[in-house]
């Protein structure tokens, strides 16, 4: 079963600002439209070093004021959805084993605040849908299965356990019901991934594809923890597999869409003034793409947190939690340590 949401409110809102007339009804969808928009902006993951300053709004998101209009024309909660939380890195040098972690619970909250957020300024209100896509190309990143299961099963506990009332997910495991992992990956493929001519081409050309691209394979050679043979044959290597990780996530992506057609389209990818969807960053990282997935989180100060590396984590800060598994990192300075 897939996850489904209730137009809930737009009849008695409609009925209620339709006094007003359809000017002022118009200016009130506007109205909620812009403010969306801006409890979205400062959260912007943005490709390069672009910002959104430099464009006026209706310009640089002309695609996320139409995705947000067609729900708040129709007074009805608005739906995000974010491909993404798909299973940890298998490599032990950048997080704590195979299970969520405190990065996962602060970028929960942190989506589940925004929705609050959303629901103060539009009274429908917002969901968020977390599309994992682990499962997707587990196989082309080397992760088992069973791992992304117990992933998935404990994300959807956390976000109960911590009423999380916004959240709900979404996974390959719903669909192709009666298949293995490994034949729903080909029917997946099947049905919505482009060749893989068209994806090369489209990456030769440069852009956005491009930039993916290189961004996947650094992930891969990164992710590779037990590589014997020299770098150039594992960039090789990982340079095939990035081919197939980007064609599945775009078949992903378009199932999404064959099951969801009207959604506001998140992304945790950084994301170029004017694309579909909208580049979100979860928490503070130097990196661009860091993710929690691929991270553990170091407390810096009383409420602040940051993403880095395992390895990079230990160097700078003291495991919190199980001495099995930690779920964060201290910095040593809270403590009055030299680092």
């Amino acid at each position: 079963m897939t996850a489904t949401y209730e137009q809930r409110g737009r009849h008695d809102g409609r009925e209620q600002e339709e006094g007003d007339g359809e000017a002022a009804y118009t200016a009130r969808t506007q109205e909620y439209c812009a403010r969306i928009l801006e409890l979205l902006l400062p959260h912007r993951r943005p490709a390069g070093e672009q910002g959104h300053d430099s464009h006026p709004p209706e310009e640089c998101f002309a695609e996320q004021l139409a995705q947000i209009r067609y729900f708040v024309a129709r007074r009805e909660p608005v739906l995000l959805t974010l491909p993404a939380f798909p299973c940890k890195s298998p490599n032990p040098a950048k997080v704590v084993g195979h299970l969520p972690d405190l990065g996962e619970l602060l970028s929960l909250r942190f989506l589940d605040d925004l929705c609050a957020a959303i629901d103060a300024v539009y009274p429908p209100g917002a969901r968020l849908l977390i599309c994992s896509d682990g499962h997707v190309f587990g196989d082309l990143i080397r992760v088992p299965d069973a791992h992304i299961d117990a992933y998935g099963k404990a994300l959807r506990d956390m976000i109960d356990a911590n009423g999380l009332r916004h959240i709900d997910t979404f996974g390959l495991d719903q669909v192709y019901e009666g298949h293995t992992y490994d034949e729903k990956r080909v029917l997946l493929e099947k049905d919505f991934a482009q060749s893989v001519e068209e994806l090369r081409a489209e990456v030769r050309a440069g852009g956005p594809a491009l930039g993916h691209y290189r961004g996947t394979i650094r992930f891969l050679v990164e992710d590779t923890a037990d590589w014997t043979g020299s770098k150039a044959q594992l960039q090789r290597e990982c340079r095939g597999r990035a081919y197939g990780v980007l064609r599945r996530s775009r078949a992903w992506s378009e199932l999404i869409a064959h099951h969801y057609r009207q959604t506001v389209r998140l992304s945790i990818h950084p994301q170029a003034c004017g694309s579909a969807k909208f580049g979100i960053a979860l928490l503070e990282a130097a990196d661009n793409w860091l993710t929690p997935w691929h991270a553990v989180v170091v407390q810096t100060g009383a409420d602040r947190f940051r993403l880095m590396k395992r390895h990079e984590a230990e160097r700078v800060g003291i495991p919190a939690g199980p001495s099995w598994r930690p779920s964060h990192y201290i910095a040593s300075e809270l403590f009055g340590v030299a680092s």
